[in-house]
């Protein structure tokens, strides 16, 4: 068999580990990024040759892609960041290339069609309503306690998300939005404890799974100047059981084949209910990946670049062996460009983040206790030497 051909898509410096990994399978990897990545730390021993955009322009890209086609047999587009899944999806449908087209990549991409796909497929999900129709807005506000969230369709993470006390309010943001109310939806916020589901997925099924817990939710985080947290919660309890089989049903909705996921959940704390919030094709992104690895020696990454190699060549893909830790991670904001975090000396760090104005660490141990006992201790540190914030990101749109 010839040398296979991945085109690696990624407009964020981010998926080192899948690049590596599917060199070492013995494939040409390409990465498609933008210019002003040029000089990150991209591993370029495992590359071989990187095409530089200024910016995403759809007929531009396909144009350059299509002129390249005529020299390198493209065999597979990867979208390594969340914001690069439609774009991948879009090119695959333009080049007929094996994997997620447009449709099922709405799913993973689009929080309106998701919302729409688990309804319909009897998933719990917060009540919603598309901004489409000012009479299906008026009885979702009329028959839906406030408060409730305005969501950008399309963004990642909680960028853009707005929160809604009251109707006039609800109206006057939509207004706000004018022709781009399209690219929005409204949807009941209930509080709750918010979960993450990571995964890899191979032939229609879900391989791997690690169940962990944000301590606070990320639209705290981004709209509080908060400090982020997650921890692995207890194996082979009722969180833990419960979302596994809430995620496979998720995939198997959703039409999910081969590579890695990332899910969102909420339990109501009113009523302890489980609802679906989001997912994505991809893997996690504030270093989740490196905090599940911790927890089970499974690097996200690299096991999602062996299943695709493992797609294209048709072999079966083996997971490594997993491991059973609980692990747990902080970042926050810092107000020293490159704080120095040699003062937390435990034996449980396992990783430390580098890059400039932000201090980070992951801890692992035997059981969630320390790992919990930990956080609090470096999130009070962190607040009192180190923590800044910054205002929420504003939508793209």
């Amino acid at each position: 068999m010839r040398t296979l051909n991945f085109l690696c898509i990624s407009t964020y410096f981010k998926g080192e580990d899948f690049l590596k990994s599917c060199h070492a399978q013995g494939n040409n990897v390409y990465l498609l990024t933008k210019k002003e990545l040029e000089h990150e730390a991209w591993p370029h021993e495992s590359i071989a040759e990187i095409f530089y955009i200024d910016e995403w322009n759809d007929e531009d890209v396909m144009n350059g892609i299509a002129y390249k086609f005529r020299s390198i047999n493209f065999d597979r587009f990867v979208a390594l960041d969340d914001f690069d899944v439609e774009k991948a999806t879009m090119l695959r449908e333009q080049f007929r290339m094996p994997g997620m087209g447009q449709t099922t990549g709405r799913y993973f991409r689009d929080k309106l069609a998701m919302r729409i796909q688990a309804q319909d497929s009897k998933i719990n999900v917060p009540a919603f309503t598309a901004l489409f129709n000012d009479d299906a807005i008026n009885l979702f506000a009329d028959t839906v306690p406030a408060p409730w969230l305005i969501k950008p369709r399309s963004e990642a993470s909680a960028t853009g998300i707005k929160k809604i006390h009251s109707k006039d309010e609800l109206w006057e943001v939509i207004h706000s939005l004018g022709d781009d109310r399209y690219k929005y939806l409204a949807e009941r916020f209930a509080p709750g404890d918010v979960y993450h589901v990571d995964s890899l997925n191979y032939d229609r099924k879900v391989l791997f799974t690690r169940v962990s817990q944000y301590l606070d939710t990320p639209f705290e985080v981004a709209h509080g100047g908060g400090i982020f947290r997650s921890h692995t919660v207890a194996f082979n309890l009722k969180d833990d059981k419960e979302l596994k089989k809430m995620n496979k049903r998720v995939m198997k909705a959703f039409g999910m084949k081969d590579g890695a996921s990332h899910t969102e959940f909420i339990k109501s704390h009113e009523t302890g209910e489980y609802f679906f919030l989001e997912t994505s094709s991809r893997v996690g992104g504030a270093n989740l990946a490196e905090m599940v690895e911790a927890s089970s020696q499974i690097n996200l990454w690299g096991e999602w670049a062996k299943i695709e190699d493992a797609v294209l060549k048709s072999y079966d893909y083996e997971l490594p062996e997993v491991q059973d830790k609980y692990a747990g991670i902080v970042v926050s904001l810092s107000r020293f460009e490159h704080p120095d975090t040699s003062s937390f000396t435990d034996a449980e760090i396992v990783w430390r983040m580098n890059k400039p104005w932000h201090i980070g660490l992951i801890v692992a141990a035997d059981t969630r206790e320390r790992v919990l006992e930990l956080l609090d201790q470096y999130t009070q540190r962190i607040s009192n030497e180190f923590h800044a914030s910054a205002p929420a990101p504003e939508s793209s749109h």
